[in-house]
């Protein structure tokens, strides 16, 4: 499973410490930015990248970072096939794994804090799609609602 990541300037530091712990957990990663420290970039070019990355990229999964999350999570939910959503808890983000088969994880770098985003990357990146049939009802019936919009 290849993992895309971005974050700008207010997701910086942390995206730099989950690109080491991805390194260290040996996860095959890419690092679309921000490369550099640039307090005039905007997450819409971060959560484009990778949010293009993984609606063509299927199996791939996605983290992105901005001060929020909220421009982040809207910005990639725009692209096909994507299924983004803001981190807020390690159960909440199972979950998502689990029961919505959540492609993209979405750290509010402003409000969370490092130890606590290493362990919903851990759990985002661990969990399986549960693949129950409700599940895919609701996920069938999120793809046609892409394809009329």
């Amino acid at each position: 499973m290849k993992i895309y990541l971005g974050g700008d300037h207010r997701g910086f530091e942390l995206k730099e410490k989950i690109a080491r712990w991805l390194f260290e957990w040996k996860y095959d990663f890419l690092d679309l930015g921000a490369e550099k420290l640039d307090i005039n970039d905007d997450y819409t070019k971060y959560a484009s990248l990778v949010a293009s990355m993984v609606s063509k990229d299927k199996g791939s999964r996605g983290i992105l970072l901005c001060g929020s999350g909220v421009g982040a999570d809207i910005t990639a939910n725009k692209f096909d096939g994507v299924k983004a959503s803001i981190g807020k808890s390690s159960e909440q983000v199972k979950a998502g794994r689990n029961d919505d088969d959540m492609n993209i994880l979405v750290i509010a770098a402003d409000f969370t804090k490092p130890e606590d985003t290493k362990e919903m990357v851990k759990v985002f990146l661990e969990t399986k799609f549960g693949g129950e049939a409700r599940f895919k009802r609701r996920l069938s019936d999120i793809s046609k609602i892409e394809a009329n919009n």
